[in-house]
């Protein structure tokens, strides 16, 4: 009797195992249907920039190049070959996108095709197609390419709701890390609406799924095989994975495609104040119950929120019926209001609750302007040469003696500039044949440049003056 009492003991105990690890296994998601299904949607992106090219052909810096017939001719070329024989073009950048819709529209990050002259959209049947960029939003980072899909069977994406994500929600993303093309790695959502310091306008969804360098631009699914996220950027210490990764809701990024469709450009809704947190201390301070709510610190002078009549003070407790719990949480509900739509704002000001109208109004393209900054005396950035120049230091102006002028080259970005031959830390003397005085001066002069001609360029570099040609394309 003991004998069979424990025999069927074990055998209760060993189908209650069988049961806890069939329960256990029905609980953990299969991934495997999901990536069959949707693997053939996610693209790799590279992009080629002529200026990066023309930069790899020698191993010396922009207009420091060696003079031929020196000794040490032999030396360089045995290391870095000969830079006069033509390299084949290689790919700048290298990240992941999706196929929105079967006519040819992806989906990628602004960052991975920044200042690309070529994109190349690589599918899984190994087929290569040149892209054409739409539309780039940087402070969004979304970019829409359209590629010629005429006699393709494309397989596109199903798109879900990023509102409807909770936190502990299984995903799955599939990209490109390091080049490894279609690479699946899963997580789960590990909070909402976060803002970072760099994308105010952006709510992420973060995500302890693996995403690394390739990784970007590339799509998150739920465990339906919706997309409900571009994976962005990654939080990390060393330049690896660390457990933490940012991804751009789609919700926004639908927002972004649909302008980019109807209008070529994205616009944003403008408040014009400067927030903080509310502390417990503050709320207490204010006659709040608890920390909540955006504490303006500055109303930016000529802002729709000054028209308004918003104070220093003032609590931003709900903007447009959304209610604000963060400072955080309230540049991405204007960001996202209708230009000129008319919204309600409760505020805590002098411990009592109020409500104010404001016009919401277009936020500026100039981040200085947008927040009520001035930029730095003597310092200009001009978009057509792609560079930012400064006025000359005291020191500077001292090695040149008492009666030059010019200014100092702080950032060189790809463009004319950087075709030229200029390099941060040159001292640009004169331009067209017009001596340069001073920053402002200089701007004046080069908004006045003819397109499409070489233009001469006096610059100073380490002690040595020299002539450099610059053309401004049409």
């Amino acid at each position: 009797m003991t004998q069979y009492r424990t025999t069927a003991a074990i055998m209760m105990m060993l189908m209650w195992l069988a049961l806890s690890s069939a329960v256990q296994a029905r609980a953990l998601p299969e991934f495997t249907e999901l990536v069959a299904e949707n693997g053939d949607a996610v693209v790799n992106i590279s992009t080629k920039s002529k200026s990066s090219e023309a930069m790899a052909s020698s191993p010396f810096p922009p207009g420091m190049e060696m003079p031929e017939g020196t000794p040490f001719d032999d030396f360089f070329r045995r290391f870095f070959g000969d830079p006069s024989q033509p390299r084949a073009p290689q790919p700048n950048s290298l990240g992941s996108g999706f196929v929105l819709s079967t006519d040819g529209f992806i989906l990628t990050n602004h960052h991975v095709i920044k200042d690309a002259d070529e994109i190349i959209v690589r599918f899984s049947d190994r087929t290569e197609l040149v892209a054409e960029l739409l539309g780039s939003d940087e402070r969004s980072d979304v970019a829409l390419l359209k590629v010629d899909a005429t006699g393709m069977d494309l397989k596109a994406v199903k798109l879900g709701d990023s509102t409807d994500l909770k936190v502990g929600e299984w995903v799955l993303a599939i990209g490109s890390p390091f080049g490894f093309d279609y690479s699946a790695t899963a997580g789960i959502v590990s909070a909402l609406g976060r803002s970072l310091p760099s994308d105010s306008y952006v709510p992420f969804i973060q995500t302890d799924v693996a995403i690394n360098p390739g990784n970007s631009g590339g799509p998150l699914f739920n465990l339906d095989g919706e997309v409900v996220g571009i994976n962005s950027q990654i939080y990390s210490r060393t330049g690896g994975f660390m457990g933490v990764s940012f991804a751009i809701p789609v919700d926004v990024v639908m927002n972004v495609v649909e302008q980019i469709k109807s209008q070529g450009y994205v616009s944003r809704g403008w408040l014009g104040v400067v927030i903080q947190d509310v502390t417990r201390e503050l709320a207490e301070s204010f006659g709040l119950d608890k920390p909540r709510g955006a504490l303006v610190s500055r109303v930016v002078a000529g802002s729709p929120a000054e028209k308004a009549g918003f104070e220093a003070g003032d609590v931003i407790l709900k903007f447009d019926n959304h209610t604000v719990d963060m400072s955080s949480d309230l540049p991405p509900i204007v960001g996202r209001t209708e230009i000129g739509k008319k919204s309600k704002a409760e505020i805590m000001r002098n411990n009592k609750q109020m409500t104010l109208t404001v016009v919401v109004e277009e936020l500026p393209e100039d981040d200085n302007v947008a927040a009520g900054k001035t930029p730095a005396t003597g310092r200009f950035h001009d978009s057509r040469l792609a560079m930012e120049v400064a006025d000359l230091s005291a020191e500077q102006r001292a090695e040149l003696g008492a009666n030059q002028n010019g200014v100092v080259v702080r950032k060189v970005e790809s463009g004319p500039a950087l075709e030229a031959g200029i390099v941060p830390g040159d001292i640009l003397l004169s331009i067209n044949n017009e001596k340069v005085v001073d920053a402002k001066q200089f701007m004046e002069l080069a908004e006045k440049l003819p397109v499409n001609r070489a233009i001469p360029v006096l610059v100073q570099r380490v002690g040595a003056s020299q002539f450099l040609a610059l053309k401004i394309p049409e």
